[in-house]
């Protein structure tokens, strides 16, 4: 008796999914929970566990939409089997559906460099077929000769001879282009759930909003100053390292305080202000961007808000970011600096008002004192939504945190 496996509910506001990758082959034993595919959802990603043990067979194929209730495999009766042999044979209801590969397999075993369409991943078969690739010209790199999604990237199709013409053919013309050196190949990937969500969102941004970006200037010599004095220190107490994402969060929130437009946001016809602060993080991860949230960085240290961030970006980098840890925030902060950008303007993060934009650090030379010199001067932007946030709020937010930032001493005395 076979088990259906489907698409669990991820979350009330989520109606479909992507089959990502599989982690197992079509035919493998698996384990009861152990993890059979991951499914990418237009928030997160997430890990399908088998329901029972047994023999998997795969109905859904890797970039499929499913929608949630879909079956994407099933699980039949069978033992592991032992010594590494092949599983149990499938049921006679499927040997008709498999029947076709395996005679081709069988036809090719006299020639050890090739191999038949089963022996493809369902992901390198799809890809095949796209490219319009006979499996069997293709000699695969991974396990007893199977063909990867890799292989498949890479293969490409072999010209066919051309027919014989009916006439000789015409000399050729003058105005024949002349061939261009060097590659020319393209490649096509489907967006992404992750990836058609952050377009729709950033499109809906610039249509809905009155976005407009104020900029200025921050000397970071006195944050670098102190990061150099208390670093070692502050390591050794607090067991993480001392960056500048603290401060600019410190420095946000207690802006935020003083400005609350900033901080927040249009419902229909109302302003929704809020006495907190939910500091959202973009984070560059491995499937696109997100944004996890620092809960309540307001009432943080800088010790804890460092420790908070490193726990978020590590769970980023490894794709385990729950809907809630993404789902809400205040105020965005974005660091185009860590990439090597010197000025953008961020897009918000709807439904916040506001977002602020950190950029690269570059030694230039500043008017001080009346003497001209050389400090690491960093350019920050703030985009806002200028049907909620006048030009004196924004501009005057701004004036706070580079006021902040550029004497961190305010930050610990909240002056």
């Amino acid at each position: 008796m076979s088990l259906e496996i489907k698409v669990p509910t991820v979350g009330e506001s989520i109606t479909e999914v992507t089959l990502s990758q599989w982690l197992k082959q079509d035919g493998d034993y698996v384990e009861m929970d152990e993890n059979i595919a991951e499914l990418e959802s237009d928030k997160a990603t997430f890990e399908l566990p088998a329901e029972k043990a047994g023999i998997l067979r795969i109905i859904a194929q890797e970039g499929d939409t499913l929608e949630i209730g879909a079956v994407v495999c099933t699980i039949e009766e069978g033992q592991a089997p032992a010594g590494g042999s092949a599983p149990a044979a499938a049921p006679a209801a499927e040997a008709s559906s498999t029947a076709a590969p395996v005679a081709a397999a069988a036809a090719k075993d006299e020639d050890p460099d090739s191999y038949a369409a089963g022996t493809a991943s369902p992901a390198a078969a799809k890809i095949l077929r796209e490219k319009g690739i006979d499996p069997s010209t293709i000699k695969g790199t991974g396990k007893d000769g199977r063909i990867t999604k890799e292989d498949a990237d890479k293969a490409q199709p072999v010209a066919k001879a051309a027919a014989p013409a009916a006439k000789p053919a015409a000399p050729a013309a003058t105005t024949t282009a002349a061939p261009v050196a060097g590659s020319r190949n393209e490649r096509r990937e489907k967006l992404s759930s992750l990836r058609k969500t952050i377009a729709k969102r950033l499109v809906a941004v610039k249509n809905e909003t009155a976005m407009l970006t104020t900029f200025n200037e921050v000397n970071m010599q006195p944050i670098m100053d102190l990061r150099a004095k208390y670093k070692d220190t502050f390591k050794e107490k607090f067991g993480i390292g001392l960056g500048f994402m603290s401060f600019f969060t410190k420095a946000v929130t207690t802006a935020l305080a003083e400005w609350p437009a900033v901080n927040a946001r249009i419902e229909e016809n109302e302003i929704v202000y809020s006495d907190f602060a939910d500091i959202s993080i973009a984070v560059s991860a491995p499937k696109g961007l997100v944004v996890p949230i620092i809960r309540n960085a307001d009432a943080m240290s800088l010790e804890q808000i460092e420790k908070a961030i490193a726990t978020l970006a590590g769970k980023a980098r490894d794709n385990k970011l729950t809907i809630d840890e993404m789902t809400g925030g205040t105020f965005t902060i974005t660091n185009g600096g860590v990439f090597g950008s010197m000025m953008s303007t961020p897009i918000i993060n709807a439904p916040q008002s506001a977002i602020l934009g950190m950029h690269n650090i570059i030694q230039r030379p500043i008017a001080e004192n009346g003497q001209v010199v050389i400090r690491p001067m960093m350019y920050i932007a703030l985009s806002y939504d200028h049907r909620i946030i006048d030009g004196r709020e924004s501009v005057s937010f701004l004036v706070r945190v580079k006021q902040l930032l550029e004497d961190p001493a305010r930050l610990l005395l909240g002056v």
